[in-house]
């Protein structure tokens, strides 16, 4: 407000009284604060709608025996979510001021709104993503979990291990965070823009970590002629696939360009178009090419090693690139992010090649999807950062580091790199000690019989569907032959 009275004062030369310039300024403040807060909430719920797509894309992707159980985790994300991280969560993230590690205000929401930038529209954004993050692992561990797991492992991860990684990277006093001007990492901080590392990484190492520790479902690795094969347990829907990927990508432009949080804010010193709605507008162009670039190569290398065009397949690679593009969505040219995607999409295929070697087990390749490309969305930010866009969106003075493909030198992909090991390695210790002893006390698989029944019948009372033919016999003795050479039930 200061700044605007400064310069009305001296565009009217003094003919305007004080209490007049006090007035017109404190107008222009407010209604400032409403379109930006307007801005924020229509893209919580972008956001939110994501939970639909996430949805739609784990039931079609799980045979259809599993559809109801699948279903209710989803709406549970949400609904478990909403809850910790009322009480625990937005405080961990973002409840300052507080030191690098952890935050300490506004449990509850105590006194929310108190401070500039805090206040219920910024909770109701933030928890979107970190039900997202809940979200992301379920699919990882699909089809053979007990739903008990599912409480839990909810309930800490929104509650305490994604918000603490959230503090780091983006509260303003998170010992990595680019808004952290007091403390830098390597002078930049880590650019994680909307979340490839805080939302995606978390998501998926926390499912590898799960789908690892309780093994592949029954039927998905067979032995024949004395050698261990893999054998694809295909969703039920390719239908569902597809709309819960365009659902995706929909929310997707609330969960990058809405990271700016705010959209009216000048980069120069008024009467130009360049401003964060220009910003706002990038971040959705290079959304947008990154996921289409990785749908296309998805296409083409599919084609050229399966021999078939199909639809999934794809669909998994447009996902790949916007969680990849997610990172440095606000920081980087089109160009850019054409390459962003193509790399992403071939980071997909080499993490399913390389999981289908180790006999791992993701029915919705949630870890290499999410994780992989992910990680990679650090990579390439660190790489393609372009010093322009990294100065007005940070607020950053000249020299800051920048890509280093762009000439920026290698701090900012230092940082980068520390980002992905420390996420790493936090995710590992706390989800994987959660989901060994869940295994280890028997609350985190299901039994065989129930495995090859169907959660549905076994555990929630009825079938998705209303209808049943020939081929949806859930018979235990015919299901298991069925799973057993391969079929989709």
């Amino acid at each position: 407000m200061d700044t605007c009275i400064d310069r009305l004062t001296n565009t009217t030369n003094g003919n305007l009284s004080t209490s007049a310039i006090s007035y017109i300024c404190g107008q222009f403040t407010d209604a400032g604060y409403a379109i930006d807060t307007t801005y924020l909430l229509f893209s919580a719920y972008l956001v939110f709608a994501m939970q639909l797509g996430f949805a739609m894309l784990c039931a079609g992707s799980v045979r259809s025996k599993n559809t109801m159980n699948i279903l209710l985790t989803n709406v549970l994300d949400a609904a478990i979510g909403s809850i910790f991280y009322y009480l625990f969560g937005y405080a961990f993230a973002f409840g300052g001021p507080s030191n690098g590690f952890i935050g300490k205000q506004f449990f509850g929401l105590k006194e929310i709104g108190t401070i500039d930038g805090f206040d219920y529209s910024n909770f109701l954004f933030q928890w979107a993503f970190a039900i997202a993050a809940a979200g992301i692992t379920s699919g990882s561990i699909a089809e053979r979990t007990q739903f008990v797991s599912y409480l839990i492992y909810s309930s800490f991860l929104t509650g305490f291990v994604y918000p603490v990684v959230a503090h780091w990277f983006w509260a303003e006093d998170g010992w990595a965070s680019p808004f952290n001007t007091d403390n830098l990492l390597f002078g930049s901080g880590a650019i994680d823009f909307a979340g490839s590392g805080v939302v995606h990484m978390v998501g998926g190492l926390a499912g590898l970590c799960g789908a690892y520790i309780e093994g592949p479902r029954i039927g998905r690795f067979v032995v024949v002629d004395g050698k261990r094969r893999s054998v694809v347990l295909r969703g039920h829907s390719a239908t569902l696939v597809v709309l819960g990927t365009l659902l995706l990508w929909f929310g997707w432009y609330g969960f990058n360009p809405g990271s700016f949080n705010k959209i009216f804010v000048s980069y120069g010193t008024g009467g130009t178009i360049n401003g964060q709605w220009s910003g706002v507008g990038r971040a959705a162009v290079t959304t947008t090419l990154a996921g289409s670039s990785a749908a296309l190569t998805t296409l083409f290398g599919k084609r050229f090693i399966s021999g078939h065009w199909n639809v999934t397949d794809v669909c998994n690679g447009l996902l790949g690139g916007l969680a990849a593009i997610t990172s440095g969505c606000s920081v980087v040219d089109p160009w850019a992010a054409i390459i962003c995607g193509f790399v992403a999409a071939c980071v997909l295929i080499g993490c399913n090649i390389l999981a289908e070697k180790l006999q791992y087990d993701d029915p919705l390749e949630a870890a290499q999807l999410h994780g992989g490309c992910g990680i990679w969305g650090l990579i390439f930010t660190g790489l393609f950062a372009d010093e322009k866009y990294v100065i007005q969106v940070y607020n950053r003075k000249p020299g800051t580091p920048y890509g280093l493909f762009m000439g920026g030198g290698g701090k900012l992909l230092g940082a980068q790199v520390i980002q992905i090991l420390v996420i790493t390695g936090w995710v590992f210790v706390l989800m994987g000690s959660l989901f060994f002893t869940l295994n280890k006390i028997g609350l985190l698989r299901i039994s065989e019989k129930d495995e090859m029944t169907g959660m549905d019948l076994a555990r929630h009372g009825g079938l998705a569907y209303t209808y049943r033919d020939d081929y949806d016999t859930y018979n235990n003795d015919e299901v298991g032959d069925r799973e057993n050479n391969g079929d989709c039930v």
